[in-house]
């Protein structure tokens, strides 16, 4: 979106010199009618201060006291209630038809800004074609646009929160040489205390690495592990936690990733097929998705 909140394929631009759909939000919501006129009298900053109350999660009531600075103010209508976040509503679907797909699970994987501008749209199939081309990702992949290029996806309208994600890896190797880490004798020295710190300065170098990656205001990161000199194997547990508005899975896989192959890279004159498997995420917690916890090996997806 060029400005927070107002999509490409409204062309307003930074002057918000109409309402854009996120400000539209806001007056259906709280059950509020504004002319033109009355938008056009409100300050930029307080037009915007509409915007952004419309493009988060849930709209923002505060806006009630920036409305009624307008003139004309706000005439007050019956609410519009949101759109069912279950299922898109028939009209979109049709008017949409079998060329611009709009299933359950795209729709539920949609912001509430999002839905309310299809079912605001549903009345005017070329608009809402637009829509659907700037706002799904082209084959459900949210890293990629509608012309098939890579892009780095817009969390500019997301508050944020606390995140956390869990990944794992294993490295198998001998029985032997599990034993040499556990008790400090491989010859390039602590294997753990280094794989540890590399892990950690990983996840810190994540977008570095994954070129669509967002950088983070990572909180913590730790790198824990468990020997198994029965199995010859060596487990790492990653856990990584941010502030911020998106999550943190991939900081936790690629820490869990580069601790591995550190592990490797200490223990190759012991066991140079040793092996690196099962790098995964085990759990995510927080944003829109919530908590997610990794089914059961051997369960159906």
């Amino acid at each position: 979106m060029p400005d927070e909140g107002v999509y490409g394929f409204e062309a307003i631009d930074e002057t918000l010199p109409y309402l854009p759909l996120a400000a539209r939000r806001v007056l259906d919501t709280l059950g509020r009618k504004l002319s033109l006129e009355g938008w056009l009298s409100l300050g930029i900053e307080d037009r915007r201060r509409i915007v952004q109350a419309g493009a988060g999660d849930a709209v923002d009531a505060s806006a009630t006291a920036v409305l009624d600075r307008a003139a004309p103010g706000p005439a007050r209508i019956d609410r519009v209630p949101e759109p069912d976040r279950g299922s898109p509503p028939p009209d979109v679907v049709r008017a949409l038809g079998p060329s611009r797909p709009i299933d359950e699970a795209r729709w539920q994987a949609l912001r509430p800004l999002d839905r309310y501008a299809f079912a605001k749209c549903a009345a005017k199939p070329e608009k809402l074609a637009r829509a659907y081309d700037e706002i799904v990702p082209a084959g459900g992949l949210t890293h990629i646009g509608s012309g098939g290029q890579a892009r780095m996806v817009d969390v500019g309208a997301k508050a944020s929160a606390a995140r956390r994600a869990v990944a794992s890896a294993t490295v198998r190797t001998t029985s032997a040489v599990i034993q040499a880490i556990a008790t400090g004798g491989v010859a390039k020295g602590d294997v753990l205390a280094v794989a540890r710190v590399a892990g950690i300065l990983a996840a810190k170098r994540t977008p570095d690495l994954v070129p669509l990656c967002h950088p983070v205001q990572t909180t913590s990161v730790a790198i824990d592990f468990e020997p198994d000199t029965t199995r010859g194997e060596l487990r790492i547990r990653a856990t990584v936690e941010a502030v911020d508005r998106t999550g943190v899975e991939m900081e936790a896989m690629v820490a869990a990733s580069v601790s591995s192959l550190t592990v490797y890279d200490m223990i190759k004159s012991a066991d140079r097929w040793a092996t690196i498997a099962a790098v995964r995420l085990e759990l995510k917690s927080g944003g829109k998705s919530g908590s997610v916890v990794r089914p059961p090996d051997g369960s159906a997806r």
